[in-house]
């Protein structure tokens, strides 16, 4: 943002600070209702706007409780979904239906997947389905949802936009003062680069200053093999053969530059076209990709995007020109930097302790 914009936008932004500081007052002094449910609750959330990280996150959660519990339910917002309410999702299911982001949990993990904007009613209506009631409830971007309180809170910052750096909207992409992380329990910091130096975490931790009751963790990115958008087995080994390919990229998320950074790397060359986050792709989209795929001579070249995209590509309305396109996915998963064992003991600890054991969370 241009420096000069940046502090006539100031004024606004400490305005917004502050009727959302007064939100968490009437939370936090039981003037505004607050749930919580004997159901374990993990909710995973952010300070800011953007992409930080929290799907990853969700994914991985996902992959180490399935195998704790296997009633294990996400429940979302759906985002920009063209429904309203509470949906379960099934095997049938669009990204128009329940949103891109509990698509992917659905299509990679046949977990339990609903989504509604009220977090109470859904978690209501989830506990409602009796034989098929969850046990386990992830939470997805639910931090500033306070009228439920879930019984443990992870928060996500971008190592490339710390929250402690950041200022509150419209200045700068923080949807409360950075003094909300008090009510965190674990703060990620997500896209830690590779070479981070000891000191750099130490010099992060400084500035965080993790209260008694909270943990901080760094992670980072892992991208996997490319597959087809046609069929998940036919695969490019990014790392031994991706360098014979010139990759046109795109994507409509917040953030792709990690993505684009880490082709760069392997390909022979990338050029990369950017969508707003949550982009709905139109029938004018794929074909100007298509165009711009056509302009480059010859045949060792690919059109490479994320499966948040995957799953918006997966639309009635332009499905069955993506599967003419000789479209890869790039998947990726979270994974630690170090303390991997201890964060997942935490998870685990909190799901197999009964409420009144984990009081503290509660």
């Amino acid at each position: 943002m241009n420096p000069g914009l940046k502090i006539l936008l100031q004024p606004i932004a400490f305005i917004y600070g502050l009727i959302t500081l007064l939100r968490n007052r009437l939370y936090d002094g039981h003037f505004l209702k607050v749930t919580k449910f004997d159901v374990h609750t993990i909710g995973v959330g952010n300070l800011s706007v953007g992409g930080a990280g929290k799907t990853p996150l969700v994914e991985y959660l996902i992959r180490l409780l399935r195998q704790e519990e296997p009633k294990l339910a996400t429940l979302s917002r759906g985002y920009k979904r063209k429904t309203s309410g509470f949906l379960l999702a099934n095997e049938n299911s669009t990204a128009d239906d329940i949103g891109d982001e509990p698509l992917i949990y659905k299509y990679k993990y046949h977990v339990q997947v609903a989504v509604d904007a009220n977090r109470v009613n859904g978690v209501k209506k989830l506990i409602a389905l009796q034989d098929n009631a969850p046990k386990i409830i992830l939470l997805d971007d639910v931090f500033q949802h306070r009228a439920i309180r879930c019984g443990l809170n992870i928060v996500v910052s971008d190592y490339n936009n710390l929250y402690f750096k950041d200022t509150m909207l419209p200045a700068g992409t923080l949807r409360e003062f950075k003094s909300g992380i008090v009510r965190a329990d674990l703060i990620i910091i997500t896209k830690t680069p590779d070479r981070t130096s000891p000191v750099e975490i130490r010099n992060i931790l400084k500035d965080v200053n993790p209260k008694a009751h909270q943990q901080v963790f760094f992670s980072y990115l892992q991208y996997g093999d490319l597959y087809s958008i046609t069929n998940v087995n036919e695969k490019i080994d990014t790392l031994n053969d991706l360098f014979r390919f010139r990759v046109i990229s795109f994507a409509g998320i917040a953030n792709a530059q990690p993505m684009v950074n880490y082709l760069k790397e392997y390909a022979a060359d990338v050029k990369h076209l950017q969508f707003n986050d949550h982009h709905e792709f139109s029938i004018k989209d794929l074909e100007d990709i298509e165009r711009y795929y056509n302009s480059f001579e010859g045949g060792n070249k690919i059109l490479v995007t994320t499966e948040k995209d995957f799953m918006r590509l997966k639309s009635n309305l332009v499905w069955n020109i993506a599967q003419r396109m000789n479209i890869y996915i790039l998947p990726v998963e979270m994974t630690f930097k170090d303390k991997e064992e201890e964060f997942n003991q935490v998870i685990l600890k909190y799901v197999r302790a009964n409420r009144i054991y984990h009081q503290k969370y509660t």
